[in-house]
């Protein structure tokens, strides 16, 4: 299939990118580099653009002949969304609706979109299964439960094939060692964790170690971005005219921070120092996925099960490019 990818120069679209062309897939990237990395995308593949920019998507669509659409280019930061939640409406919503009117007068209608757990807010009930309230705590949460709806109704008035696959956290990298996570800034705890390894931060800061939870600290669902990237081509495959899929992508197992912090020091050899810091308004005590439906409908099962195997990838990555791209 020829499948164009929005915000493929990203962390979890790049490595879908390489899981797409190991598929035999052709496959075009299109990204404006505001927080992706032109070197993580094959040479020969890259288009930049604007996601706003409807009349390039439709001469994209129609030079490359584009059959399916994957969409990772939201902005993706909890605070900054409820700081600057303009930026994230104009991106994450007005930008994707004229993507999705872009694909419409192309003709392309297969499309699976990057959601988020963040749509379920504080849930009431752990494992988190679909069938869960969303009710967002934060702009990022909202934008993206905003854009569900808008595939639904495109899925019901003109016969989009829709998946909206919603991810717990993304983590790990190649097990090449070649590609991999960098954010600026960098928020993800096992990127900050192993930073610290190599001695470019002093500590890691635990936020909050009296939850109700066996160590004191949040615990969280981590899941191997080659994983979500499988999943992806997975959903891509299931697509059909006014198909509508909503599903959870996480392992079902949930580590704390300080378990996380332990298995990055047993995998790297470093100490890692740590402090305790305040709690962060809106940090849930414990998210981890029900992930049946994917594995029902797909017939996707996550690889990476255990926390120490998805560290020793993103080890390799941070030794290998230890300033990241830059490097």
């Amino acid at each position: 299939m020829k499948v164009l990818v929005i915000g493929g120069a990203g962390y979890v679209g790049s490595h879908t990118v390489r899981q797409l062309i190991r598929n035999g897939h052709e496959v075009w990237v299109y990204d404006n580099l505001s927080r992706g990395h032109r070197q993580s995308v094959r040479e020969g593949t890259f288009v930049e653009g604007e996601l706003a920019d409807r009349q390039h998507l439709q001469q994209i669509f129609r030079q490359h002949e584009i059959e399916a659409v994957m969409h990772f280019a939201a902005f993706a930061l909890v605070g900054e969304s409820v700081a600057q939640p303009a930026m994230y409406y104009q991106n994450n919503v007005t930008a994707t609706l004229e993507l999705l009117e872009a694909m419409r007068a192309a003709g392309v209608w297969r499309i699976v979109f990057s959601s988020t757990t963040a749509t379920y807010g504080q849930p009431k009930k752990i494992p988190i299964a679909e069938t869960a309230p969303q009710l967002p705590i934060n702009p990022y949460g909202f934008t993206k439960l905003v854009i569900e709806h808008a595939l639904t109704d495109y899925a019901q008035a003109y016969g989009f094939g829709c998946a909206a696959l919603r991810y717990f956290n993304a983590a790990g990298a190649s097990p090449d060692g070649d590609i991999g996570e960098d954010h600026d800034p960098e928020s993800h705890l096992i990127p900050l964790v192993l930073q610290t390894a190599l001695g470019q931060r002093e500590r890691i800061g635990i936020f909050g170690d009296d939850y109700p939870t066996e160590d004191g600290t949040c615990i969280r669902d981590y899941i191997h971005v080659d994983d979500l990237a499988d999943a992806h081509l997975q959903a891509l495959s299931f697509l059909e005219p006014g198909t509508n899929l909503q599903l959870n992508l996480g392992t079902g197992r949930g580590h704390s921070v300080k378990a996380v912090i332990e298995a990055c020091r047993q995998v790297s050899g470093h100490p890692i120092p740590t402090t305790i810091e305040a709690r962060r308004a809106g940090d849930p005590a414990e998210l981890v996925a029900d992930s049946t439906l994917a594995k029902k409908v797909l017939g996707w099962t996550p690889k990476y099960t255990d926390i120490d195997s998805i560290v020793q990838t993103a080890w390799r990555w941070h030794q290998l490019h230890p300033r990241g791209y830059a490097t």
